[in-house]
């Protein structure tokens, strides 16, 4: 007769004891832990250091290298900076050197150095290298580099680097460098170097150099050197160096230098004019400037030279290569008698 054997309720009981301990004393037990079949694969609990299926740890510390599952209570120690978890990551607060996979944290997702995939944080998700894939984060999502992929933050989004892709920030989205994409940002849109794309910002959207693309912002749009594409600022619209395209400001917009068509609620002003130029104040040059094109305004004020026509009630010119049609019309260096001319004043 064969016997069979079977466990008594007392070691069920250790069984389930010593597992708890492994997984709720890790910190303490850092190199401990319960494992089925193998050290190296199957089910895990406790703080085992390199394994392959389903784990279950209290707090990683030390950790090498887990795929599969890997479910965590608490974030990982100071000393988890090199683990590498692949797969499935699920906690309070899911982290480790470098989280590639799915990571899921009932407050936040934390990677020391890179996080790739799908990233889901109640308060953030975010890494102090790069972030590749789709990232939400209830207040923020965020790269220490760059960030690449569909990046929703609840506040912000945000990378040190580049920000690549689609990247909305319910109050801003920023980058210390370049931004590439769709940007949207419930007040601000920015970043240090150049941005490239759709850029939307409730107040402003701007670049420390460059911006190329469709800019919108709703106090103003600006950059540092170039602005460049289709730019409409509720304010205002302005570049450091030159402004091309087609520019809206509500009250103004202008540049060193300005090309393409530009429309200012009450001004368009900078050193060189070319194209077509609309405001219902003033049209401006500087000293020494160039205005080639059409410019119409209540006043054409160009202290410079005029190549092209100009229609305003007064239209100002130091030199005229074209025509001028308004009640008023000077041009400073015309001879004697036709310096200042009702309805029209020509020289070719």
């Amino acid at each position: 007769m064969i016997k069979r054997k079977y466990f008594k309720p007392g070691s069920i009981a250790a069984v389930g004891l010593t597992m708890f301990q492994l997984i709720a004393g890790s910190g303490a037990l850092s190199g401990q832990s319960f494992d089925i079949p193998s050290k190296r694969w199957g089910i895990s609990f406790g703080n085992s250091k390199e394994f392959t299926g389903l784990r279950f740890n209290f707090r990683d510390s030390r950790v090498q290298r887990i795929c599969g599952i890997n479910v965590t209570l608490w974030h990982p120690r100071k000393d988890n900076k090199e683990a590498v978890v692949q797969g499935l990551s699920l906690g309070v607060i899911p982290g480790g050197g470098y989280l590639r996979g799915i990571q899921v944290g009932l407050l936040g997702v934390a990677a020391e150095k890179d996080l790739w995939g799908i990233s889901l944080g109640a308060l953030g998700a975010g890494s102090g290298g790069d972030v590749t894939g789709l990232n939400i984060g209830g207040l923020g999502a965020g790269a220490g580099r760059s960030m690449t992929g569909l990046n929703l933050g609840g506040l912000g989004t945000g990378a040190g680097d580049n920000l690549i892709g689609i990247n909305i920030g319910g109050f801003g989205a920023g980058a210390g460098k370049n931004m590439k994409g769709l940007n949207i940002g419930g007040f601000g849109v920015g970043a240090g170097e150049d941005v490239v794309g759709i850029s939307i910002g409730g107040f402003g959207a701007g670049a420390g150099h460059d911006i190329t693309g469709i800019n919108i912002g709703g106090l103003g749009v600006g950059a540092g050197r170039r602005m460049v594409g289709l730019n409409i600022g509720g304010i205002g619209a302005g570049a450091g160096e030159k402004l091309v395209g087609l520019t809206i400001g509500g009250i103004g917009a202008g540049a060193p230098e300005v090309q393409g068509l530009t429309i200012g609620g009450i001004g368009v002003g900078g050193e060189v004019l070319k194209g077509i130029h609309l405001a219902l104040g003033t049209i401006m040059v500087t000293d020494n400037g160039r205005m080639v094109g059409f410019a119409a305004s209540a006043v054409n004020y160009i202290k410079g030279t005029q190549v092209g026509l100009s229609i305003g009630i007064v239209n100002y010119a130091w030199s005229l290569k074209g025509v001028q049609i308004g009640l008023i019309n000077i041009v400073r260096d015309n001879p004697k008698g036709r310096k200042v001319l009702p309805i029209l004043n020509a020289n070719f």
